[in-house]
Formats: structure tokens, C-alpha cells, sequence
């Protein structure tokens, strides 16, 4: 998949300070070449902007939108519920419960309702990105193959680990 000017992902945060976890999601989405936007769209903050963004974006031309929230963590559950687009919630971890609150509040969703969750910080703003790069590469042989590529690096980076002693 080439690179354009036009946005293909949407990654939303409900705060400026979940960016050190998002970017992440926003280092892989730029390793495979995917253009996104990037934005914090607070659901408890900001209603009326989360609404009108999670309406508006598969008109704008978004494939697939990930959401990072911490605390009570409904900005994904809410997005799922204004788009047809896939969903794929990142928890971020909280102050006082770590994370957790913010996985269970993702994970949660009433059947009908689906968001994809993922491990609570760094490690499922990662996977979030892979997840939707791999739900786009099943049309694009491009980026299955780009995908199969970062894969076969990871396989060869676990197999050079030697152990410090």
C-alpha cells in the first residue's frame, strides 16, 4: 500500500497524555508506510468532537480507527458505536489500578458492539496497529507481504537473543 496524503487510519486518545503510549501505534502505522491522523478526541471531555469524528471518518475515507483510553475508557466503546469501521482499543495504563480499569472497561462491550482490545500499554498499541495492518493486508498482497517481512525480522531477532552468561 502506498503512502498518501489521505488518512486510511484514525488513532485517537482521550488525552494528550496517553500520546506516550500511542506512539507506538503511530511508529508502526509509519514503518509499513500507512498514513493516519492523529488526535485527542475525549469522550468524556470532548462529546460532541468524539461523535462527530467517529460519524464522519469512514466518509473521510478511514479503514480502521485505534483508540487508546485510560481510567473509565469508553472513547473506543463509544467509537464503536457511531462507525461500521473495526475498532481497536488500546488500554492505557491508569494512576491507581495500573491499567486494568481501562482493559475491562474496553473489553466489555455489549454483544453487537465489538471492539478489538489489546494488552494493556506499549505492548497493545503495537499489536492494535499489527491487527489492522493485518485486517487490510487480506486485499492489499503489498502489505501482506510487507507484514510477513517485519514478522520474519521479529523470528530472527528472538532467535539471535543469547543469554548474559
Amino acid at each position: 500500500m502506498q503512502k498518501s496524503n489521505v488518512p486510511i487510519v484514525g488513532l485517537v486518545m482521550g488525552s494528550s497524555s496517553d500520546w506516550d503510549i500511542m506512539k507506538q501505534s503511530a511508529r508502526i502505522l509509519d514503518e509499513f508506510n500507512l498514513f493516519y491522523e492523529a488526535k485527542v478526541v475525549s469522550a468524556h471531555r470532548m462529546p460532541k468532537e468524539m461523535v462527530d469524528y467517529a460519524v464522519s471518518a469512514s466518509s473521510r475515507g478511514l479503514q480502521g480507527i485505534i483508540a487508546g483510553a485510560g481510567g473509565a475508557a469508553h472513547l473506543p466503546g463509544m467509537i464503536a458505536s457511531l462507525t461500521e469501521l473495526p475498532v481497536f482499543g488500546v488500554p492505557i495504563p491508569s494512576k491507581y489500578l495500573l491499567g486494568e480499569d481501562s482493559l475491562l472497561s474496553i473489553v466489555q462491550m455489549p454483544k453487537g458492539i465489538p471492539v478489538a482490545t489489546f494488552a494493556i500499554g506499549e505492548a497493545g498499541a503495537i499489536n492494535a496497529s499489527l491487527h489492522l495492518i493485518a485486517n487490510l493486508s487480506v486485499h492489499d498482497g503489498a502489505l501482506r507481504n510487507q507484514l510477513k517481512e517485519y514478522r520474519q525480522h521479529q523470528n530472527e531477532l528472538a532467535c539471535s537473543m543469547k543469554l548474559p552468561f
